[in-house]
């Protein structure tokens, strides 16, 4: 329990604000957002613990305090403010007092913008699942079609020219007035995406060969930054989604904060007890989870997809990943 006695010490915090702002209805609201986060995010948990276990001590100790700061505060508050803000051209303080006190005004507003922030999201999300999919130095199949896809990872760039290519049918299927909307966002999804992943492969390969001064504190930053923009694409949904069980803002930063604390936390928890190394087919079910999401994502541009099928359909990947590797675990010890 002492990897989540942090998240337990925040959850008492944002009863205690939840009350405050809204009374014993605030608490409860609060609580089942931060269920649903969870529920929804342990994917992001497993995809995060991937990453976060090529980092030292230091960075993943920032990961879980600073980077929930960004998370709740940056990603889950004032990050949708900035999307509503720039599509309606009002100021930053005015799309502020709109959350606060004009709550029905700002979600429609926040859902008006959902075609570029799925677009974004989904892409950024679409890019980690090819790049685990198609990546040629995994040695790790859990299917005998991996084996095939990873053969196609050779292909220079194929993540790249299969995410836009995919991204040019879906945004033909769109109204003609939200093609380009989804166009741009998405390619500055894929755009992020490259860069993001090419500076801590570069940072990374520095360290290895010792070629460049501060190079293992470059690697950590852009892995903490890797992460944080993965979060990111993940909660855009789930903000847009609190809507339609409250629309008092206050109460979904609390709410999402509590998930998003927990999903930290289990992140560092599966590095500690390297979970990750005993049920080998863990990660893999995550990013097929993450690629479930990615498209759903892209196809709730048009037509919508109730969450419960989102969280339904990665838990069961999930969960699938890890019979697996019991399966697989009792195999090699037979």
């Amino acid at each position: 329990m002492e990897h989540f006695r942090l998240s337990f010490i925040v959850t008492a915090l944002c009863m205690v604000l939840a009350f405050l702002w809204a009374g014993p209805f605030g608490i409860f609201i609060a609580l089942v957002l931060g269920v649903l986060e969870i529920s929804l995010s342990f994917d992001n948990a497993v995809v995060n613990a991937s990453v976060l276990k090529r980092m030292d001590e230091r960075w993943q100790w920032y990961f879980l305090t600073w980077g929930i700061l960004v998370a709740v505060f940056g990603m889950r508050l004032l990050f949708p403010i900035v999307i509503v803000s720039a599509a309606t051209g009002i100021g930053f303080m005015g799309v502020t007092d709109m959350a606060l006190n004009d709550t029905a005004a700002y979600a429609q507003h926040l859902a008006a913008s959902h075609t570029q922030i799925a677009a974004f999201g989904g892409m950024f999300l679409l890019m980690v699942f090819f790049s685990f999919i198609f990546d040629v130095e995994k040695e790790v199949h859990w299917r005998k079609i991996e084996e095939k896809l990873v053969s196609w990872g050779k292909l220079e760039s194929i993540e790249v020219i299969l995410a836009l290519s995919l991204l040019l049918l879906i945004q033909n299927w769109l109204p003609e007035e939200q093609r380009l909307d989804a166009l741009v966002s998405g390619v500055f999804g894929v755009v992020l995406y490259v860069i993001v992943d090419s500076l801590a492969a570069l940072f990374e390969d520095e360290e290895e060969g010792k070629a460049a001064s501060g190079s293992i504190k470059k690697a950590g930053m852009m892995s903490f930054l890797y992460l944080e923009v993965l979060d990111a694409s993940f909660s855009f949904d789930g903000v847009i989604g609190a809507f339609a069980i409250t629309q008092d803002v206050v109460i979904i930063m609390l709410g999402l904060a509590i998930g998003a604390m927990f999903v930290r936390s289990l992140t560092v928890f599966l590095v500690r007890k390297g979970t990750l190394d005993e049920y080998i087919y863990l990660e893999h079910g995550a990013h097929y989870a993450i690629g479930i999401l990615a498209f759903i994502m892209l196809i709730s541009m048009r037509i919508h997809v109730p969450e419960v099928i989102t969280g339904l359909s990665g838990a069961a990947l999930i969960a699938f990943s890890v019979y697996s590797s019991i399966l697989y675990k009792k195999a090699q010890e037979s």
